[in-house]
């Protein structure tokens, strides 16, 4: 429990010396809109939309995977 908020701690602290060090904005284009954000907003962004992505296919699988065991499950 305590390496996982030790771990937890030095990954926030290294998120904020990021976000700090990465302030100059930039020009972010996406389908058609347009804006100015920090670096470090847009780069943010990212990781989170990648991770949401992750999560669904994985989620997707997952129900995949399932419904074929409950399925070969009534078969025998």
């Amino acid at each position: 429990m305590w390496a996982a908020i030790v771990a937890f701690g030095i990954v926030l602290v290294l998120l904020v010396v990021f976000i700090a060090q990465n302030t100059e904005p930039v020009l972010v284009r996406f389908l058609g809109f347009e804006g100015e954000t920090p670096l470090a907003v847009a780069l943010l962004i990212a990781v989170a939309a990648g991770l949401l992505l992750t999560a669904l296919a994985g989620t997707l699988r997952l129900w995949q995977v399932r419904r074929r065991v409950r399925r070969e499950a009534k078969r025998h």
